[in-house]
């Protein structure tokens, strides 16, 4: 089978003026016009030929014609009705063949909860202004998802990524961790993009592991995990009120999950998290 034509920034505007499709801002469209780009996107993503990718936000196809040779099947999610009926029909043009493996579904990402196929992987240039509520989103519907690899603000991608004690480590670190192990997977240049974003994007991937933890607990140490970085300069004694009430309440629990009251959020990895959770759900 002959891989199919990958689409460059001369048929990518050529399409969307064809479509009267113009990118924008609310919908956090970028799409990508450099081939290159996702055929490195596709190369890192670890795919098999038995995988199914979930791709979120495929706009025009530019990935999905990459990823369509890879793996049994794409489901993509595209919630601009004009780009989700289009798709199939770029794919047919482009990869006819290969057009029997592509679902497309029109509809909000975020209100997904069931997909005709469990997907094994997330593959996705996902729109900025949702990337994080997605993905977490994804994981938590999805359990059958081992691994993703998406392609997000340069600084989103930095905060999955980071760990417990840098500035930019918060809310997205450590929900991320809950799911599996994050890193970074490399920085990707403005000019890939049409429009050009102002600023920069990066790759994250995200292995699963087996949790640890009681799937049961996992709302309330998120509840935590945001009460604690929404007041981020506060010590966990002040931050925590909201969730977990008057400071003496707060005290002992924390005492109890052998966190320091005195500490704030950004030093305490994931484990003390869903310590401080447990012990509050004791006397809860």
């Amino acid at each position: 089978m002959s891989e199919p034509t990958l689409l460059g920034a001369a048929e990518i505007r050529a399409l969307a003026t064809s479509l009267n499709a113009t990118p924008t801002k609310k919908l956090g469209q970028n799409f990508v016009i450099d081939p290159n780009t996702v055929r490195r996107i596709v190369h890192q993503a670890h795919l098999s030929s038995s995988d199914v990718v979930v791709e979120i936000g495929p706009g025009l196809g530019s990935l999905t014609l990459a990823l369509l040779p890879e793996v049994a099947h794409v489901v993509a999610v595209e919630i601009d009705p004009v780009l989700a009926n289009q798709l199939p029909v770029t794919i047919s043009k482009h990869a006819s063949a290969l057009a029997k493996n592509l679902t497309v579904i029109n509809a909000d990402a975020m209100r997904i909860e069931t997909l005709p196929m469990s997907p094994t992987h997330l593959v996705a240039n996902l729109p900025y202004n949702v990337s994080v509520p997605v993905v977490l989103h994804f994981l938590e519907s999805f359990p059958s998802i081992k691994e993703f690899l998406v392609m997000v603000q340069a600084e989103v991608a930095d905060r999955m990524a980071a760990g417990p004690g840098s500035k930019i480590y918060g809310v997205p670190s450590v929900k991320m961790a809950w799911y599996g192990k994050v890193d970074k997977a490399g920085a990707v240049g403005r000019n890939v993009f049409w429009p050009a974003p102002n600023v920069d994007s990066g790759l994250v991937r995200m292995v699963r592991h087996e949790s640890t933890y009681d799937p049961k607990i996992r709302v309330l140490t998120f509840s935590i995990v945001d009460a604690a970085f929404g007041q981020r300069r506060k010590t966990l004694r002040t931050a925590l009120g909201s969730i977990l009430g008057a400071p003496p309440e707060i005290e002992a629990i924390l005492r109890a999950a052998g966190v320091d009251p005195g500490a704030r959020g950004e030093q305490l990895g994931l484990a003390e998290f869903v310590a401080i959770a447990q012990a509050a759900k004791k006397v809860m």
